[in-house]
């Protein structure tokens, strides 16, 4: 019973826009019915998409972190997987091609809660990863 309950609660926390927005296409639906006012349905709709949604998410929308913009080449991810992998590549247990090649793979299968709530991350360990592979070409 905890699948489609962990489900419905990642859905709320991860998706919560969506979740909104049918809410109040539902309301908007509604309440000429309950009101008998026709004019309820563009009320509710307007208010709900274009007043109240936009500003609870930006109220949401998580802060910058403020080590972005350091020039601290180390990554602060804390992903394992592939701290593991540049510690392996740093060891010489595995080639230039091998890493590219997992680090591709770990970035394909990068876990979908992930993915959601901080679409940047791929961007950031790939970056992170050229300028180390740079920096060992010199």
């Amino acid at each position: 019973m905890t699948g489609p309950l962990r489900r419905a609660a990642w859905n709320l926390r991860y998706r919560w826009r969506r979740v909104f927005a049918l809410c109040v296409v539902g309301g908007g639906v509604l309440a000429p019915i309950v009101t008998n006012l026709w004019w309820s349905l563009p009320l509710v709709w307007f208010l709900g998409l274009f007043v109240v949604l936009p500003v609870l998410h930006t109220l949401a929308k998580p802060l910058p972190d403020p080590d972005d913009g350091s020039g601290n080449d180390r990554g602060h991810e804390g992903d394992p997987a592939l701290d593991a992998l540049r510690e392996r590549y740093a060891r010489g247990e595995i080639d230039e091609r091998e890493f590219e090649r997992k680090l591709d793979r770990l970035l394909e299968t990068e876990d979908a809660e992930v993915a959601d709530r901080d679409r940047d991350v791929a961007a950031r360990i790939r970056g992170t990863v050229e300028r180390e592979l740079e920096r060992v070409r010199e």
